[in-house]
């Protein structure tokens, strides 16, 4: 076994909020506190939110506040046990048993359905994470892209944080990982996966949030281009666009803006950046058939 991984703890809602700024995650004090209780109540933290909002890198922000190693589950529809959970090393399996029939020993060859044998994957290699010493936090991002029937495999695991193989038995958390749940709400979830979770909705954000994280993580970008630019964004969210950009298409707009030596705003600038900030034809091209490039610059 490992040798023990010391991870960290937080003894107030301040504490917990000052790390996550030092490590450049701007949330409000009522996330913070839904961060902390569901660290303190050892229950999992359900975040839902339109993409784009900032629900995932609470996830890869809080492994780093903690200590902890990330395990991230990828859901999309059609996900199912033995990508999720375990599956059994079919081709170990099979060259155990021509190994032992080559030496004559199948009679000392012991069960292929051993520990051995089997492929954690990220539910059962997060159950097991204590175990081996290698405390972790657990991040099942876009659950609402999975069938409503894998949600049925997660009743167990939030329940009572166990895993049943039927060839070996039931695989048990010694300690309860740090769980943390997103959903696009492109679909309700289940009720019961409601029930064991701690929710907070993260909407788009403020200006003024939107601002403090654009100089945060992008600090050489000048306060006057982030101001417009933040300021841009609040105008643009209040447009009927099919899919309105987050905060992370803000980020790479700025970043882009930097890249190509901007330093302010005209209808030129923000027609050859689009594709920063809208990832569906149709939103170009409504930006461009409405001329609104040349509105948002003041043109």
């Amino acid at each position: 076994m490992e040798a023990a991984h010391q991870t960290k703890t937080f003894q107030t809602i301040d504490e917990l909020f000052r790390a996550l700024q030092e490590l450049k995650y701007i949330c409000d004090r009522r996330l913070a506190t839904t961060v902390f209780l569901a660290l303190g109540m050892e229950k999992p933290l359900l975040l839902e939110g339109e993409p784009g909002v900032g629900k995932t890198e609470v996830a890869k922000v809080l492994a780093q506040a903690l200590g902890r190693r990330l395990i991230r589950l990828q859901c999309y529809e059609g996900l199912d046990v033995s990508t999720a959970i375990y599956e059994w090393n079919f081709t170990k399996q099979i060259l155990s048993i021509k190994m032992a029939e080559a030496s004559h020993s199948l009679e000392n060859l012991k069960s292929i359905f051993d520990e051995e044998y089997l492929i954690q994957r990220p539910l059962l290699e997060a159950i097991r994470s204590e175990t081996l010493g290698r405390p972790v936090v657990l991040l099942i991002d876009e659950l609402d892209r999975a069938d409503e029937e894998f949600e049925a495999f997660l009743l167990e695991v939030l329940s009572d944080y166990q895993i049943t193989v039927p060839e070996i038995g039931t695989l048990t958390a010694r300690s309860k990982p740090v769980v943390v749940i997103t959903s696009n709400r492109t679909r309700e979830l289940h009720d019961a996966i409601k029930r064991r979770c701690l929710y907070h909705w993260i909407p788009y954000p403020s200006l003024e949030k939107e601002y403090a994280v654009i100089t945060a993580k992008v600090p050489e970008i000048g306060k006057e281009l982030a101001m417009k630019v933040c300021s841009l964004m609040q105008e643009i969210r209040g447009i009927d666009f099919f899919k309105r950009p987050g905060i992370a298409e803000t980020l790479d707009w700025v970043r882009s803006l930097i890249l190509l030596h901007r330093d302010h705003l005209d209808a030129e600038t923000i027609e050859e950046t689009l594709g920063c900030l809208f990832k569906v034809q149709e939103d170009q091209e409504k930006v461009e058939s409405e001329k609104l490039a040349a509105t948002w610059a003041g043109e």
